[in-house]
């Protein structure tokens, strides 16, 4: 059955949007060479969006012809404003932008282990507050969170789990409190950076990839046919718990000591570093993980990378053999800091493991990865909210 005209002329100005946020200002010409409307529909459709606030004139073509220059169009970016929170069990990070991903403010606080639940909760959500005013932003139109744990697929909530923090779960309703006009969109740090790697990263010529997160713990996101795949109960890829050999016991259904984290946690590979040679010296506020990385790779340190690469290409291999990605991209700060060099030395041990041939590569974005999906993912919001057929 064809589309009625109405919901012809909304995919219509959706496209177009999408057209002006992906590659910026553009002529009526170039609109209607970029979707294959006709002149007449495309002249309709910018009138319609233009009356309805989503777009304006930017400028004039520079083109030289008889009579005036083509108008330019652009989305305006101040139609809304988002916000994105990464949030850590050492701190909250926080970032500000407009409609087009331009960044306004940004801001992170640290929250202490022994910081109560109220305090923490009420530092995480002045800060939001601050950003905001200080990006001269008067309401926030969505805020992306990225935060540990499972996200729960029905609800869309934060789950209870194990070994996180509880001002984690207290945040997401503390700022819908103080917020109440704002759209509040959470998702798993992991995830996040999957999709910001796919849009942003290492892995946008990839529509089916592994992200293997290396920070404080370890996770996995998963996204095949350009899709995330989230799982039944919302724990695709909670890779900690994979039992592995080398570890001593197995992990339970409440603690991941035992698992594939025991191998490649942050605590875990600086012990590992330690066994190698002396401790590495303090280098501003990198975690300690990546830090000791980091200085392996700048030092030449074969044997540590070796052991560590033995280690990482038990988890990978199982992943490979399960999945069949093509594709697997260490992220994380301890991701980036390993570039090339670990991610080859990995990929040489899985291809002795596997038959499936696995590209490994390393991350683009590093622990920045969540900040941008996190904003990623509340532009979409946004825009899918303010694009709508009204």
């Amino acid at each position: 059955m064809p589309a009625s005209p109405s919901t012809a002329r909304a995919i219509n100005d959706r496209l177009a949007l999408r057209l002006l946020q992906q590659q910026g200002p553009l002529t009526a010409g170039q609109l209607k060479q970029l979707t294959g409307l006709s002149r007449p529909s495309v002249a309709d459709l910018v009138e319609r969006l233009a009356a309805a606030g989503l777009i304006d004139v930017v400028g004039e073509s520079g083109e030289q012809r008889r009579g005036p220059n083509a108008r330019v169009y652009g989305i305006v970016a101040d139609q809304a404003h988002l916000a994105a929170l990464d949030v850590r069990t050492e701190g909250v990070s926080v970032v500000v932008s407009d409609l087009l991903g331009r960044m306004l403010a940004e801001a992170s606080v640290p929250i202490g282990g022994d910081t109560g639940t109220g305090p923490a909760v009420e530092r995480a959500v002045t800060l939001v507050e601050r950003a905001a005013k200080e990006a001269g932003v008067p309401e926030l139109h969505t805020v992306g969170i990225g935060a540990p744990g499972l996200i729960d697929p029905a609800t869309g909530e934060l789950r209870d789990s194990g070994g996180l923090p509880e001002w984690h779960r207290r945040l997401v309703l503390a700022l819908q409190e103080r917020l109440p006009q704002t759209r509040i969109h959470v998702e798993n740090e992991t995830n996040l950076a999957a999709l910001a790697e796919q849009r942003d990263g290492a892995a946008q010529d990839r529509g089916t990839f592994v992200l293997l997160w290396l920070g404080h713990g370890t996770g996995a996101a998963v996204v095949l046919d350009g899709t995330l795949r989230r799982g039944a109960s919302g724990g695709t890829g909670e890779i900690g718990f994979l039992p592995v050999p080398g570890t001593v016991g197995l992990p339970s259904a409440v603690d991941c000591e035992g698992g594939f984290h025991s191998l490649a946690g942050s605590a875990a590979i600086v012990r590992l570093a330690e066994q190698y040679g002396p401790a590495v010296e303090a280098y501003g506020h990198e975690p300690p993980a990546a830090r000791v990385v980091r200085q392996a790779v700048a030092r030449g340190s074969a044997d540590f990378l070796d052991a560590l690469a033995d280690r990482l290409a038990i988890g990978v291999a199982s992943v490979v053999a399960v999945l069949d990605p093509g594709c697997l991209v260490l992220g994380g700060e301890v991701g980036r800091a390993g570039g090339a060099d670990l991610a080859a030395r990995v990929e040489s041990r899985v291809r002795r493991m596997s038959p499936l041939a696995t590209e490994v590569r390393a991350s683009a974005l590093g622990g920045e990865a969540v900040l941008r999906g996190a904003l990623l993912t509340a532009r979409d919001r946004a825009q899918d909210d303010l694009f709508a057929p009204r």
